[in-house]
């Protein structure tokens, strides 16, 4: 599919990159959008951990793509072209391009699943709740009520890499350290992200999705502590705690992988 470049529901093109990946043998299930976490791409998220091809080969279309600033997408200068509200419009526009359609009873393809993981899971969380037409299932990774990115310290972050003066918040300079670890990353067009959604922090009850949710974290995942939280206000949620598995590497997880293929195929 490539560079997303065409059709937006609104506003300016962030020129995200989007692909579609076909399932090992045809299939008339309903395709499954993944969206990767902070600072990650789909290729580090999804492809080199194996998720697209544990999804592929059960038979299902995969669509993924980079946020903007991230992996093979551009890195505009609008800061709109970053916060949460401009990305869903911008999935929603993805979805159509995909030929997704409603959901419809007695049609296995019609609609969306999602899996998110991290920034990818309140993303998820906010378009289910706004999209329910489309959305028929979600898996979501590494949750919380809360939104580290809202509590970054950016002037802290913009010191740092200004002059390397030391960042006293322990969850500001460990979000930072991550963002610059990967080489590709625009660290500036990640700060643009911080920016952006300090702007529109995450609250969970302000949009619940109403649709089943399989809500999966590693036990040592401290930014995850909260996840009953979005179990309860959903109503429709399972949840599943993967022993001994961090905020870092619980996306590798085999049994991750196994419970998300079976909880969408319900």
């Amino acid at each position: 599919m490539g560079r997303h470049s065409d059709h937006l529901v609104e506003g300016t093109n962030p020129g995200l990159n989007v692909t579609v990946h076909e399932p090992a043998s045809p299939s008339a299930l309903r395709p499954i959008l993944l969206l990767h976490g902070f600072a990650s791409s789909a290729r580090l998220n999804w492809e080199d951990s194996g998720w697209i091809r544990a999804l592929t080969d059960a038979g299902r279309k995969v669509v993924t793509l980079d946020l903007p600033g991230h992996g093979a997408s551009t890195a505009p200068e609008e800061m709109d072209s970053y916060s949460p509200s401009r990305i869903r419009a911008d999935l929603l526009q993805i979805l159509l391009d995909a030929h997704v359609h409603p959901l419809a009873d007695g049609q296995p393809g019609s609609g969306v699943d999602i899996i998110g993981y991290s920034l990818g899971s309140r993303l998820a969380w906010e378009f289910g709740a706004t999209q329910p037409e489309l959305v028929h299932r979600m898996v979501l990774g590494g949750p919380g009520s809360g939104d580290p990115l809202a509590a970054f310290d950016l002037a802290a972050a913009q010191r740092f890499l200004t002059d390397g003066s030391p960042i006293a918040d322990e969850s500001t300079s460990n979000l930072l350290r991550m963002a610059r670890l990967i080489p590709t990353n625009d660290v500036f067009a990640l700060l643009t992200m911080v920016e952006a959604i300090k702007r529109e922090p995450f609250v969970p009850g302000d949009a619940v999705p109403h649709m089943p949710l399989l809500l999966v974290a590693g036990d040592k995942d401290e930014r995850a502590q909260t996840l009953p939280e979005l179990a309860e206000l959903s109503g429709h949620a399972e949840i599943l705690w993967l022993p001994g598995r961090t905020h870092t590497n619980a996306v590798t997880s085999r049994t991750f992988k196994s419970a998300a293929i079976n909880f969408l195929a319900a």
